[in-house]
């Protein structure tokens, strides 16, 4: 029995080798940082392999194994690179259009378990009251502890009026919480805006899609019509990111044209670019520039960024981007710290993988991962302090910074010296369940919002007197 096992290992190990020789990798790594096929590990991998096909107490397709095994070199690198099965590709492609099924959470994987990264607003989750750093221990009756985040992820996805139950385990909770949910058709309406207050405008963004440059822009000009702006406040707390060309796009918004807004920097080629300001970099396609419909004073309108820990990736690109500039003064809470880029790699015609291939770095050469922006203006989420967080410094695996090596130590000092914000007025995200109202962004217990307006009309009053 053991003879055959070697044998069908070498055997194993020569098909698992052409495989990798066949997808011609040339193309995209390195070719100076390529080296030999570790043979004896594929032969391990091989006799495993084997062990399991003639073994184990049930049969198992060899597809199966194959994509279990890609799952996990992959789960292995960071909590942002995944296999994309043909379902889960599909659910990506749709979702940056801004609509798919399910129940509209932002999620990792921590300790084995489902980590609550962001409730999107507006979604069964965020209307339950999950909250960001809950641990969903349970997929109705299925542990997830176990499970790879791809299989957690399609438990929670399903068909629209369709029920599942989230048990849910939370920081400072004796017994776990049980929320039943109905699933539905997730529409993330990307921008929202208003006049706050005479000559105050507000842009909220809470996603990074296709077409949210262009929704900016166009919310831009209606809040121009029949207003003389004074100020503008773009909100992007808790917005998880997204597309980088729709970051690129809302910069370029604000930015003076062909401004450097992010670069990104990794082992090969594609990998080192610098993104400005220009249709290239935030158009895709043959479409007419949408930044030719922005307002008069947009790019000179005083301005504030709100920021929070659930400000994330695509958020962080245009938040530092107008910090580095001096376009904007940020405030509100150290962000979420996610600074690296996920590049989508087909496979073939309905499957990928999700590898994270660069950090980006801020203009001013800032890298932002696993340590956030800091605000030039600290703001607590209310009067009595800010709900804590979870951040990428939090993560399992998380990438280091390879620009300030101490920063995962500061970030977490940081978040645990935090107010709790126990007794406070709905910290905005966090604490919405907890509150006997819901939270709402750009509403009348909007603190952070408050304290960005007088900021504004002090800004405002010293460019009157110079």
């Amino acid at each position: 029995m053991r003879n055959k096992l070697q044998k069908a290992g070498l055997v194993m190990t020569g098909v698992v080798a052409g495989v990798l020789i066949s997808l011609n990798f040339s193309a995209s790594a390195d070719k100076a940082a390529q080296a030999p096929l570790p043979v004896e590990e594929l032969r391990a991998f091989a006799d495993v392999f084997n062990a399991i096909k003639q073994g184990y107490v049930e049969p198992v397709e060899d597809k199966k194994l194959i994509n279990h095994a890609i799952s996990g070199m992959l789960s292995g690198l960071d909590p942002h690179s995944a296999y994309l099965d043909a379902e889960a590709y599909k659910e990506l492609q749709v979702g940056t259009h801004g609509e798919f099924g399910g129940l509209g959470i932002e999620v990792g994987m921590e300790d084995g378990f489902v980590k609550v990264i962001s409730p999107i607003e507006d979604t069964p989750a965020y209307r339950a009251g999950v909250k960001a750093g809950d641990l969903i221990v349970k997929l109705d009756d299925t542990p997830v502890k176990g499970m790879n985040l791809n299989d957690a992820v399609k438990r929670m996805r399903g068909k629209p009026k369709t029920d599942i139950t989230l048990t849910i385990a939370r920081k400072g909770e004796q017994k776990p919480i049980v929320l039943k949910l109905t699933r539905e058709v997730i529409k993330v309406q990307s921008v929202k805006s208003k006049v706050v207050e005479p000559g105050y405008g507000y842009v909220r963004v809470a996603q990074f899609q296709e077409n949210t440059a262009q929704a900016v822009v166009e919310h831009l000009g209606k809040m121009a019509k029949g207003n003389s702006l004074k100020g503008l406040v773009l909100d992007l707390r808790n917005d998880p990111g997204g597309l980088l060309h729709g970051a690129v796009g809302v910069a370029a918004a604000f930015l003076p044209s062909n401004t450097l807004v992010v670069s990104t920097d990794g082992r090969t080629e594609d990998a080192k670019r610098e993104y400005r300001a220009s249709p290239e970099d935030y158009l895709r396609g043959t479409r007419d520039d949408f930044l030719k419909a922005l307002p008069g004073g947009a790019r000179t309108l005083p301005m504030v960024v709100l920021v929070n820990g659930g400000s994330a990736s695509a958020s962080e690109i245009v938040a530092g981007a107008l910090q580095d500039h001096k376009r904007a003064v940020v405030m509100g809470t150290q962000t979420f710290g996610k600074g690296s880029v996920q590049t989508i790699l087909p496979l073939n015609s309905n499957t990928a993988i999700k590898l994270t291939t660069a950090r980006y770095y801020t203009p001013s050469g800032r890298s932002i991962q696993a340590k956030g922006i800091e605000p030039d203006i600290v703001v607590e989420e209310s009067a009595n302090g800010s709900s804590r967080r979870l951040r990428e410094a939090d993560l399992d695996g998380h990438l280091g910074n390879d620009k300030d090596p101490d920063a995962e130590r500061k970030t977490k000092a940081a978040t645990q010296q935090q107010p709790a914000g126990e007794g406070s007025k709905a910290p905005a995200g966090d604490d919405e369940a907890a509150s006997p109202h819901r939270f709402e962004f750009a509403g009348k217990d909007d603190y952070q919002l408050g304290q960005a307006l007088n900021l504004l009309k002090g800004l405002q009053i010293v460019q009157n007197k110079k």
